[in-house]
Parts: structure tokens; C-alpha cells; sequence
């Protein structure tokens, strides 16, 4: 997998298999993810695969998504460059760092996405058009 949008990056978390005991995936604050995570939230039940969600940038915090199961389509969009990537590995994400509109799609039957976040929620930092996403993404 590679990226071609600014203000993103691949995250590879180490994964110990067991085979007879599953897997045990480890995600570290200030190594493996590159910031202090001060909130955790998944996504499950997407049983409309039709649905689109994110839609959205934020102007200051950073992101790392994971799909923890099955698989859904990942849309990034720096104002310039668009990339479309395939989210099926449960133990390698991607950086949704500033300024960067993401989507998530065709999720598959049982996906579940898990999110790891550099700040708290904050509504005020939340670009949610799409519009004024490109005017703001074009000064930076």
C-alpha cells in the first residue's frame, strides 16, 4: 500500500500470532501512533454497504484508522490529490493527519473500523463542506 496525499502515512502495528490463541495487536501512544491518543471509538453494524461516512477534514486533530474486521474503501483527498485504498488488514492503518478529507465506503458484511484520535471531540474543528475544505486546503 502506498499514499500519495499529503498529511497521511501508513501505520503498521506489531502483530504476535497465535494461532491456536488468535492475535494480539499492540498500538502505543508516541511510538507506533505518532501522537498522545486522548480518544478511542469504533464503528460497527454498517449493515447498509451503501453508506458513506466521514465526509469531513479537521483543521487541527490527527487520526489513525484501522479496519479491525472485514473491509471498507478509504477515500483521501488533500485539495489536489485524491487516492482510493482498500482497508482489510487488521493491523495497518493510515495517518489522517490536518487538513485531510477522508471518506469511508463499501464496507463489507461484519467490518468494524477502529479510531484513534489526538484530541477530544470538538465540534468546532470538524470541516464538513466540501467547498470550504478546498478554499482552506489551498492556503496551506
Amino acid at each position: 500500500m502506498q499514499l500519495y496525499v499529503k498529511n497521511s502515512s501508513i501505520i503498521t502495528l506489531p502483530k504476535i500470532k497465535d494461532n491456536r490463541d488468535g492475535n494480539l495487536i499492540i498500538a502505543n501512544s508516541l511510538k507506533e501512533i505518532p501522537f498522545e491518543i486522548k480518544r478511542v471509538y469504533y464503528i460497527n453494524q454498517l449493515e447498509n454497504s451503501v453508506s458513506v461516512r466521514g465526509k469531513h477534514a479537521h483543521k487541527e486533530c490527527e487520526q489513525v484508522i484501522f479496519c479491525i474486521n472485514g473491509s471498507f474503501l478509504l477515500g483521501l483527498d488533500d485539495g489536489t490529490t485524491q487516492q482510493k485504498i482498500l482497508m482489510n488488514q487488521d493491523n495497518v492503518g493510515v495517518l489522517l493527519g490536518k487538513m485531510l478529507w477522508h471518506t469511508m465506503e463499501d464496507f463489507s458484511p461484519g467490518c468494524v473500523l477502529l479510531v484513534l484520535a489526538s484530541d477530544y471531540y470538538d465540534e468546532s474543528d470538524y470541516i464538513r463542506d466540501y467547498e470550504e475544505f478546498i478554499k482552506l486546503s489551498a492556503k496551506t
